[in-house]
């Protein structure tokens, strides 16, 4: 909850920053629901527009839920009912709680993903709220989307034994960013990176 509320609250004063009416952050958390996806959005609509632009930037940001998607695909394999929103909510934090809690039953896991989706929303509301009592200067507070990925893959690190994914995840990412620049190499890496993974896992499967 503090998590979400403090970067929802970032988002809702930045959202107001810009001369958002409150609608877009409110319908942006409904529908979107991805912290980092709408922090951009922010940015791009204020921009010239290019709707393929748009399109391509929202597909990158939100790859990397693809690598969620697959780890979780056992776990939520007899879902019923509650598959289509456990898919819809598994954003970063969600992932992380869900995919730690071992013996979570699935009316646990669907409720830390609702839970997290109603803190994002009210987050949001809040830091709208907030934004309107302001008088200085935020230039820069969207550096806390970067902060909070530092934060989560530090703290997977440290909690998982194995590392070699993580290390793939840094080794692709590197050497896609020297080959690709930092306006493309995003897509790359996550193709390499799933290329790898896959190749490992096929492996260790194998040696069993």
């Amino acid at each position: 909850m503090a998590g979400y509320w403090f970067l929802g609250i970032t988002y809702g004063v930045l959202a107001h920053s810009l001369g958002f009416s409150i609608w877009y952050p409110l319908s942006m958390a409904l529908f979107i629901f991805s912290g980092s996806a709408e922090f951009l959005a922010l940015g791009m609509l204020c921009a010239d527009f290019n709707p393929v632009s748009v399109a391509c930037m929202g597909l990158v940001v939100g790859a990397r839920h693809l690598f969620y998607g697959i780890t979780m695909l056992d776990r939520y394999k007899n879902m019923g009912w509650r598959k289509p929103f456990l898919i819809f909510g598994l954003t970063d934090e969600t992932f992380a709680v869900n995919y730690n809690a071992k013996d979570a039953s699935p009316n646990t896991m669907l409720l830390v993903s609702l839970l997290d989706y109603l803190y994002w929303i009210t987050g949001g509301l809040m830091g709208y709220t907030f934004g309107t009592l302001l008088t200085f200067d935020i230039h820069g507070l969207e550096f806390v989307v970067t902060a909070m990925f530092v934060t989560i893959f530090m703290d997977q690190f440290l909690k998982e034994k194995e590392h070699r994914p993580a290390w793939i995840g840094i080794g692709c990412t590197a050497l896609c960013l020297f080959v690709f620049g930092s306006k493309y190499f995003i897509l790359p890496a996550m193709a390499l990176i799933l290329v790898f993974l896959t190749l490992m896992r096929k492996r260790m499967e194998g040696g069993k």
